[in-house]
C-alpha cells in the first residue's frame, strides 16, 4: 500500500516538471575553449541525468568488481564449513554407533574443514576411547585442556580416563581442577567427594559433603549422617596421632548426628571410663540402649558399671534394659547372663519369651537353649536337639553391606568388597540380602516400565 503510494506520487512529480518544462522551455547557452552550445533546459536536465545515471553505474560496478572476491570466499568457505558439520554430525553418529573408525575418518575430515577444535577433538578423543587407544585420547583431552572454552571438558575426559585406569589420586587431583572451574556440577561434587573417601581425605571429604548440602546436591539427613561418619574417621585419625582429645570431641560430634551408631558410643564409652568419667558412660549406653539395643553394649556398660560377680552383672543388665525388657536383644542379654549367675529358671524364662515374641528368631537363641539344658539338666540329648534347630535357624545378627550383601564381624567405613561407603548395618543377613534383592527387583522393574 505505501510502495503503490510513493510511486504515484513519483509518477505524479514528473508528469508535473514534463508540464512545467514545456510550458517554460527556456534556453541555456554554454561558452567554452571557443566553444558554444545554447540548447533548451529539458534538453539539459536530460543530459545531466543521463551523466549522473552513467557515473552511478560506472561506481556500481568498480564497487562489484571491489567485492567480488569477498563474496566468493564467503561462498566457498560457507560451503566447506557445511562439509565439516556434515562430516561432525556424521562422526558423532558413528561414535553413538559404536563405529571407532568411521567416527575418527570423520572427525579427521572434519578437523580438515572446520576451525573450530572444540568439537572435533571431542569427537576425536571419544573415537580414540572406543578403539582403546588410551594415548591418543588423553592427547586430545590435554589439547581441550588448554584451551579455556574446553577446559571443563578436557579435565572429564582426563578423569574419567583416570577412573578406567584405577588411579583414584589422579583422578582426585582432576576432580578438584574441575571443581575450581564448576564448583555447581552435580558430577564434579559428588565424585570429588567420594574420591576423597577412598583417599582417606576425611577432613576434605567433610568440607566437600557440607558444599553439597548447601547448593542442595544432597539432602540434609544424607549429610548429616555423612559427616557423621567422617567425624568418626577423623576421630580415628587423631587417635592414631595420639590426640586423644581431639578423637573425643570428633566421637562426641559424631554421636550428636548420628546418635545410633554403635562404634562412635562404644569408643567414646571406652574413652570416658579410662578418665574416669563412668557415669557419663552409663547414661551414654543407656539412652542409646533405648533406641538401638545392640550386644555390644554390654560390655561396655558392665565395664563402666564395674561390675565383675555373675550375680551384679544381672542386676546391671536388668538395669540396662528397664526401658525395652522385651526387645529380643534385652531377653538375650539377660538370659547369658542369667546362666552365667546359674538362674536357671530365670534364664529359661527370657528365652521362651524370646522365641514367643520373635517367631523365626537367630540360632544364637536356640544355642543358648542348648547350653541351659546341659548346665541346668546335664540332658545332652536336649541340647543336641536344641543345637539342630540353632543349624536351622536364622543366622545371629552381624555387620551387612546393604549395597552388595558381604559381611564382616566389625564395623568399617567402605565395605571391602564393593568399596561402598557407609553400607555396613547391623542386622541378620538374610534380612539384609533380601532387602537388597527387592530393592534391585524394583529399580529392574522401574527401569523397564514404559512412560505413560
Amino acid at each position: 500500500m505505501f510502495r503503490s503510494l510513493v510511486f504515484f506520487v513519483v509518477v505524479g512529480f514528473l508528469i508535473w516538471a514534463a508540464i512545467t518544462l514545456s510550458d517554460f522551455p527556456g534556453i541555456v547557452s554554454l561558452e567554452w575553449a571557443g566553444w558554444r552550445i545554447d540548447t533548451s533546459f529539458a534538453v539539459l536536465l536530460i543530459l545531466v541525468t543521463i551523466f549522473s545515471l552513467a557515473i552511478a553505474l560506472i561506481y556500481q560496478f568498480i564497487l562489484f568488481l571491489k567485492k567480488s572476491p569477498k563474496k566468493i570466499h564467503a561462498r566457498w568457505a560457507a560451503k566447506r564449513r557445511e562439509r565439516g558439520y556434515r562430516a561432525l554430525t556424521r562422526g558423532m553418529v558413528a561414535v553413538a554407533a559404536g563405529d571407532a573408525n568411521e567416527a575418527q575418518q570423520q572427525a579427521a575430515l572434519a578437523g580438515n574443514l572446520l576451525n573450530e577444535p572444540p568439537l572435533t577433538l571431542l569427537v576425536s578423543a571419544q573415537a580414540a576411547q572406543m578403539r582403546g587407544d588410551e594415548g591418543a585420547a588423553i592427547k586430545y583431552f590435554n589439547a581441550m585442556v588448554n584451551r579455556s572454552d574446553t577446559k571443563f571438558l578436557g579435565l572429564k575426559g582426563l578423569y574419567n580416563q583416570a577412573i578406567k585406569r584405577g588411579d583414584k589420586i589422579e583422578a582426585l587431583t582432576l576432580a578438584r581442577r574441575a571443581h575450581r572451574l564448576e564448583p555447581k556440577s552435580t558430577w564434579v561434587a559428588n565424585d570429588m567427594c567420594n574420591l576423597q573417601i577412598s583417599n582417606g581425605k576425611w577432613l576434605d571429604a567433610k568440607v566437600s559433603t557440607s558444599d553439597l548440602e548447601k547448593l542442595k546436591l544432597m539432602d540434609s539427613k544424607t549429610a548429616q549422617r555423612q559427616k557423621a561418619i567422617l567425624h568418626y574417621q577423623l576421630s580415628e585419625e587423631a587417635r592414631n596421632k595420639r590426640d586423644l582429645i581431639s578423637a573425643k570431641n570428633y566421637l562426641q560430634k559424631c554421636i550428636k548426628q548420628a546418635p545410633d551408631f554403635i562404634p562412635a558410643i562404644i569408643k567414646l564409652s571406652a574413652d570416658w571410663i579410662q578418665d574416669g568419667k563412668s557415669s557419663k558412660a552409663i547414661k551414654l549406653i543407656e539412652k542409646s540402649w533405648e533406641t538401638c539395643p545392640h550386644p555390644e553394649l554390654i560390655i561396655s556398660y558392665l565395664n563402666a558399671c564395674g561390675s565383675s560377680k555373675s550375680i551384679d552383672k544381672v542386676r546391671v543388665i536388668k538395669k540396662l534394659t528397664r526401658k525395652c525388657p522385651d526387645h529380643i536383644e534385652s531377653l538375650i542379654a539377660l538370659s547369658q547372663y542369667s546362666i552365667e549367675a546359674k538362674l536357671w529358671g530365670k534364664a529359661r524364662q527370657y528365652l521362651e519369651l524370646a522365641m514367643k515374641k520373635n517367631t523365626s528368631p537367630a540360632s544364637r537363641v536356640f544355642r543358648m537353649m542348648a547350653e541351659l539344658e546341659k548346665k541346668e539338666n546335664a540332658d545332652h540329648v536336649s541340647a543336641h536337639d536344641w543345637l539342630i534347630k540353632a543349624s536351622q535357624a536364622n543366622a545371629d545378627p552381624i555387620w551387612i553391606c546393604n549395597n552388595c550383601g558381604n559381611s564382616s564381624n566389625y564395623w568399617a567405613a567402605t565395605c571391602g568388597k564393593c568399596e561402598k561407603f557407609d553400607s555396613f548395618r547391623w542386622g541378620e543377613p538374610y534380612q539384609v540380602v533380601e532387602k537388597i534383592k527387592a530393592t534391585k527387583i524394583n529399580k529392574k522393574n522401574k527401569s523397564q516400565k514404559s512412560p505413560d
